[in-house]
């Protein structure tokens, strides 16, 4: 079965569909044609999770050009949305769905860092919320994928305390273990991140980021309600 990136190589559904399907001239006569009942079932396809490719390759290669573009012209006029912006983005998120985690996250990391700007909160999400396997295997995959290292393209994208902190997040060094907590450390922590910023003019920010990208969730818990004791 083609995929519907194939369909939209092989099929003429590119051009203004804002303009009437009058405008295309003459179509091929098919028996029961509706393109209302096509456009519908199209966007229902769509909308499966995984994209139901059988639907959308029948309706679309058993129907003249012209008769595409009247679908195409009502699918537009139903949902607001080109069909072929549809079929593109369902299309990602069906390739996306075949992808492993690892695989998904770093095609996400670099689609995060692609063009100008830097897309920060899919970048803190997903290096923030992984475990240090997976962050490991994420970095492997995406070397793999797109033969650089992550850490690279953080600081070529990126830039000040920000990038400082991402790249010391991404190498996946964080305490996990969280059967055993160290309230000496808590506290000791809790200090230090006293002394290295509402203490002192300015912020150290090297000491902020060391036990930030160190500790686990549960280790800055006890930071936090030591900390009110501090400030």
């Amino acid at each position: 079965m083609s995929t519907v990136h194939e369909i939209l190589c092989k099929l003429s559904l590119e051009g203004e569909h804002s303009t009437p399907p009058s405008a295309y001239g003459s179509a091929k006569a098919y028996n029961n044609f509706d393109p209302e009942q096509d456009a519908l079932n199209i966007e229902m396809a769509i909308k499966t999770k995984g994209v139901d490719e059988i639907t959308t390759v029948d309706i679309l290669t058993n129907h003249s050009n012209a008769r595409r573009q009247d679908i195409a012209f009502t699918y537009q006029r139903r949902t607001k949305k080109e069909l072929v912006s549809a079929l593109k983005l369902a299309l990602s998120v069906a390739l996306g769905l075949l992808k492993t985690p690892a695989q998904y996250d770093a095609s996400e990391l670099k689609a995060s860092m692609k063009g100008l700007g830097t897309d920060e909160d899919s970048l803190i999400e997903i290096i923030c919320s992984t475990t240090n396997q997976e962050l490991q295997e994420i970095n492997r995959v995406y070397k793999e994928m797109y033969k650089t290292d992550l850490e690279k393209d953080i600081i070529s994208d990126t830039s000040g305390d920000f990038c400082k902190l991402m790249v010391a997040l991404a190498k996946g060094r964080r305490a996990e273990d969280g059967s055993v907590i160290d309230y000496e450390l808590i506290e000791q922590d809790a200090q230090d991140l006293y002394d290295a910023g509402v203490k002192r003019k300015g912020t150290d920010v090297p000491k902020w980021i060391s036990i930030m990208t160190k500790r686990n969730q549960y280790h800055f818990g006890g930071v936090s309600s030591h900390k009110n004791e501090l400030f």
